[in-house]
Order: C-alpha cells, then structure tokens, then sequence
C-alpha cells in the first residue's frame, strides 16, 4: 500500500516590499492634500504626489471612502501610539501631556477626523476600533495630568482635541510644511494655558469626547 503523501504546505502570500512603500506612500500624500485641500481632492492629484500611477491607487483602494477611512485609521492609530508613549514616560505628567499633544499636531488628527461624520460609514469596525482607542488613551493621559495637580481640572478631551484640530491645520490653500513652522508655536501657548492653577474660569463647561462627536 503506497505511503500516504503529507498534503502541500499553502503558501502565504505576502505583499512585495514595494507595494507595502506604494499603500504606504499614498497614504501619506492623501493625508497632506486631504489636510490642505479637504476629501474631494481628486485622486489623481494624490497620485502625483505620492509618485504612483491611478491604477496603483485604486489597486490599493477601490474608491474614495476606502482611502479616507485608511487615512483617518492610521493617524489615529499612530496618536495611538504616541498616547502610549506618553503614559510610559516616568517624569513630569503635564510633560508627558505636551509630548503626545504635539505628536498629535503633527499626525494631523483633528483636522482629518472630521472627515468621518461626512465621507463614509463612521460606524465601520475598523473606525471604530481606531477611534476607541485613542480616545480611551487620550482620557488616560489627560486625567493623569489632572490626577497630579498638572493639568486644570475644567478641560475635557473634546475641548483639547478641537484645539490641537483648529492650531493644526493649515489656512486654506497653504501647504502642510508652511503651516508647520507656527502650529508648534501657537499650541505650546495653548498648553501654558492649561495649566494648574488655572488663572482664569472657563465659561460652559468641559466637553467630553460624546458631546463633541455630536456637535
């Protein structure tokens, strides 16, 4: 009776390095030009910037909404990171609240997560894991500050994240690198701002993440 033969070991195909640089490329350019110029910018523009042909685009992303919520996740998913960072710092709390606040200005979060209530399903898994947990780190690290006396206890994470969206984004029509050389500046008067002991009362009161997806 013949020996049994081991059945073939299934190959797993993985994606060539090159196609990894081109998703990520695009991803990158439709980041600026979505910052500088909105969602509707068209997607060969993105193309061009990014240094790859249309077919490359919609290989990666068969339409529109596919590429927006790829870009709002990994913005979000990289101020993720950068929230983590701050929590395993040792030092100062406030510090540590500076560190992520400019991090996040530079991944451009606030001003590319409004895009969600207006270009696609903002009730996608991928979303909506993204968005729960930069929110859930952004909270953590806010009210460590708040814990230490650091930070004035009459903020809330919507009030911090309009603020980084509005100094963030770059006057309509001006590229990204030209708006960087003030956002840095105008935020960290921001963050003197928000120090404790306040030295002035806010009026209203602080705005929480559910408020501010609502408004």
């Amino acid at each position: 009776m013949p020996a049994a033969t081991a059945p073939a070991e299934r190959k797993v195909t993985r994606p060539r390095a090159d196609a990894l640089r081109n998703r990520e490329r695009i991803v990158a350019a439709a980041r600026e030009m979505f910052v500088e110029h909105g969602p509707e910018v068209p997607i060969d523009e993105v193309a061009r910037r990014a240094g790859v042909g249309n077919a490359t685009v919609y290989r990666n992303f068969p339409d529109r909404d596919a590429l927006v919520r790829e870009v709002v996740c990994s913005v979000m998913d990289r101020t993720a990171e950068a929230a983590e960072l701050a929590l395993a710092e040792s030092g100062d709390a406030f510090t540590a609240l500076e560190h992520f606040v400019h991090a996040a200005a530079d991944e451009r979060i606030g001003a590319l997560c409004p895009m969600v209530s207006s270009t696609f399903d903002q009730h996608h898994p991928d979303l909506v894991a993204s968005r729960e947990r930069v929110e859930r780190l952004i909270e953590e690290v806010m009210g460590r500050a708040k814990a230490a006396g650091r930070l004035r206890p009459d903020v809330g994470v919507g009030d911090l994240m309009i603020a980084v969206g509005q100094l963030s984004r770059p006057p309509a029509g001006t590229d990204c690198l030209r708006g960087d050389r003030f956002v840095h500046r105008l935020l960290q008067l921001f963050l003197d701002g928000l120090r404790a002991p306040a030295r002035s009362a806010l009026p209203g009161e602080a705005l929480s993440i559910r408020e501010l997806r609502a408004s």
